[in-house]
C-alpha cells in the first residue's frame, strides 16, 4: 500500500463470517438495514447478525452444507439475508437474475448444481418448473427465523461450530453477458472481502441507497458488504423506476450506479432547468460558484440548493463503475456539488480494481489502483495503451466447470480482463473493451466506446451503439422524437470534421425502441 496516500481506517478480514462479526461488534444497535416491506422498519447490526445465525442454523438442520443455493428475487431486505444466510453456513450463494426468461433461469440453476432457491412471490412463475430442487419463499422467512431460533434455544450450535477458510468458495456469479456468453465466476470469501475492505479504505462514504440489482458483485463491494466495515445504514431500492422517490424519502449521502445512469441524472438536470426556463440564472450562478471555488469558498450546495433538494438534500458522492463515463459530465456534476467517484472493476476480480478517492481524484480516471491487487498493461502500444491485467487477493477462483475457459484468461498469475487502458501517475485510465474494438482494414484500431461518449454529449441522444460494417463505422442511435434530421446531419458533420477520417462515421442508423440491455443498464452487443 502507498504510505502518502490517505487510507481511512478499516481492518483486515478475511470471510463474509467476520465481516458481520465486525458489524456487529462495533455497529451494535445503530441501524444497518431498513426492511422495504409495508411495514418498513430498522433492523440494527446485532439484530442482523442474529438473523443470519437463525437463518444458516436453519439451513445446517436441513442437510445444507458445502451446497449451492441460488437466490431468485428482487432487491430487498430479505434477499440481503439470505445471502449471508447462506454464505455464513458454509453454502454458497448463486445470485440469479430474474429478467432472464425462465428457459435461461433453469439452465443456469442445473448448470450451477443448485440444490436449493430461495424465490420472491414476484418470481414464482419462473421457478414452476423446477424438479428435485428444495424451494423456499421469501414470503416465509419469519418462518424459517424462528426454526433457527428454536434449534439454538435448544442447544443446537451447528453455525457457531463452522469453520470457514477463506479460500472456500462463497459465490458463483454469472456475468452480465453483454455479448450472450455467461460465465459462472467463483469467488472465494478472502476474494469478496478483502474486496470490499480496500474499496472502503479508499472511499469514504456514509448512509447509502441499493440501487443497483443485488446479483451483481457492483452492489455488493460498494453497498452490501460495505455497510458492515463504514458500520452505516442503507435504504434497498426495490425498483429502478422509483429511484427518485427513494432518493428523495431516504436521503442517502451517496449512491453507486452505472454510467447510464449517471448521464440519466445530469441530462434530467438539465432538463428541469430548460423547463423552468432557467438556463441563464443557472449559468450566472454556476459562474459565481466556479469563481467562489478559485478562491477556495466552497458554496456549491448552498447555490445549487434546489437541484440537491430534488435528490434528497444529502446527496454527496455518486459512485460509478461498470464502464467509462464522460469526463465532461464528472465535472458538470462536481461544479454543481456531487462529486463522482468513478471506479473500474469486473465480475472476475470482485469486481473492483481501482477507485477514485473522494477528495483525491482525476477526472476521466478510474481512480487509483487498490492495495489488494497489482496492475499491469499488457505490450502498451507507443500511448502506452494495452490489455488491463490484474494479480491479488480479489481476483476468482475460475470459472465453475470450465477449466477451458479459464486456462485462457490467466497467464501465469495475471487475470487478462479483456479491457484497455493506460497508467498515468498511478492513475487508471480506460480506454474499452478489446472485444469492442473496431480494427479497419487498414489497421487502424478503433474504441467503439470514444465514439459512443462523443455522441451521448448530444443532448438529444437517448442511447448509443457503433460498430463495423462492411470495414465502415457505424452508429447506430435511440433519440429524442423532436430532433430533425438536418440537425442530426449537422452534428454528424461537425464530429467527422474533428477527428482523424479513420473515425469518421460512414453510416447512421435510427432505432425506434430502445436498445435491449442487461440488469445493470448495459447495452446488449451483438
Amino acid at each position: 500500500m502507498n504510505k502518502k496516500y490517505k487510507y481511512y481506517d478499516i481492518p483486515e478480514l478475511d470471510s463474509l463470517v467476520k465481516l458481520i462479526d465486525y458489524g456487529r461488534t462495533k455497529g451494535q444497535n445503530r441501524t444497518v438495514f431498513y426492511t422495504n416491506e409495508d411495514d418498513s422498519r430498522p433492523i440494527s447490526f446485532i439484530e442482523f447478525s442474529d438473523m443470519v445465525r437463525y437463518l444458516g442454523t436453519f439451513l445446517l438442520s436441513k442437510g445444507y452444507r458445502n451446497s449451492h443455493i441460488g437466490i431468485l428475487s428482487e432487491n430487498s431486505f430479505k434477499w440481503c439475508l439470505s445471502y449471508f444466510g447462506i454464505t455464513n453456513s458454509s453454502n454458497v450463494v448463486v445470485p440469479l437474475d430474474r429478467n432472464e426468461i425462465d428457459i435461461e433461469i433453469n439452465k443456469l440453476i442445473k448448470f450451477s448444481d443448485c440444490e436449493a432457491i430461495f424465490y420472491s412471490s414476484k418470481c414464482k412463475k419462473l421457478i414452476e418448473g423446477i424438479k428435485d430442487i428444495e424451494l423456499f419463499e421469501l414470503d416465509k422467512m419469519d418462518e424459517y427465523l424462528e426454526i433457527g431460533k428454536k434449534l439454538i434455544e435448544e442447544g443446537n450450535n451447528e453455525f457457531e461450530n463452522i469453520n470457514i477458510d477463506k479460500d472456500d468458495l462463497a459465490a458463483i456469479v454469472f456475468t452480465s453477458g453483454t455479448t450472450g456468453d455467461k460465465k459462472g465466476v467463483m469467488l472465494s470469501h478472502y476474494n469478496l472481502v478483502s474486496d470490499a475492505v480496500y474499496t472502503c479504505r479508499n472511499v469514504y462514504a456514509q448512509n447509502t441507497q441499493l440501487l443497483l440489482p443485488l446479483h451483481h458483485t457492483f452492489s455488493w463491494a460498494s453497498g452490501l458488504l460495505a455497510v458492515f466495515l463504514y458500520c452505516v445504514d442503507a435504504h434497498i431500492s426495490t425498483d429502478l423506476k422509483r429511484i427518485l422517490k427513494d432518493l428523495k424519502d431516504n436521503k442517502p449521502q451517496n449512491i453507486s450506479v452505472v454510467p447510464m445512469m449517471v448521464e440519466m441524472i445530469y441530462k434530467n438536470i438539465l432538463n428541469n432547468i430548460k423547463i423552468q426556463k432557467k438556463e441563464k440564472q443557472f449559468n450566472t450562478m454556476l459562474y459565481i460558484s466556479n469563481f467562489l471555488m478559485k478562491l477556495g469558498i466552497d458554496l456549491r450546495r448552498k447555490i445549487f440548493k434546489e437541484i440537491h433538494d430534488s435528490f434528497g438534500g444529502n446527496l454527496e458522492i455518486i459512485i460509478c463503475g461498470g464502464a467509462a463515463l464522460d469526463s465532461d459530465i464528472e465535472k458538470a456534476l462536481y461544479d454543481i456539488g456531487f462529486t463522482v467517484i468513478s471506479g473500474y472493476g469486473i465480475t472476475e476480480c470482485s469486481p473492483v480494481v481501482a477507485v477514485n478517492r473522494n477528495k483525491d481524484f482525476r477526472f476521466g480516471s478510474v481512480g487509483r489502483i487498490l492495495g489488494c491487487n497489482e496492475v499491469k498493461i499488457d505490450e502498451p502500444d507507443e500511448k502506452g495503451i494495452g490489455e488491463i491485467l490484474v494479480s491479488g487477493s480479489n481476483v476468482m477462483k475460475g470459472y465453475y466447470k470450465d477449466e477451458k475457459s479459464t486456462k485462457e484468461v490467466f497467464d501465469g498469475k495475471w487475470f487478462k480482463t479483456g479491457d484497455y487502458g493506460y497508467i498515468e501517475d498511478d492513475y487508471l485510465f480506460i480506454t474499452g473493451r478489446k472485444k469492442n474494438l473496431i480494427v479497419l482494414a487498414n489497421g487502424e484500431n478503433v474504441s467503439a466506446e470514444e465514439i459512443e461518449m462523443k455522441l451521448m454529449k448530444l443532448e438529444y441522444v437517448k442511447e448509443v451503439l457503433v460498430y463495423e460494417q462492411d470495414n465502415k463505422i457505424v452508429a447506430e442511435l435511440y433519440l429524442d422524437d423532436k430532433i430533425t434530421k438536418e440537425t442530426l446531419d449537422e452534428d454528424i458533420e461537425k464530429y467527422n470534421r474533428s477527428v482523424p477520417l479513420y473515425k469518421n462515421i460512414s453510416y447512421i442508423k435510427i432505432r425506434d425502441i430502445p436498445f435491449e440491455k442487461t440488469t445493470t443498464m448495459k447495452i446488449k452487443r451483438g
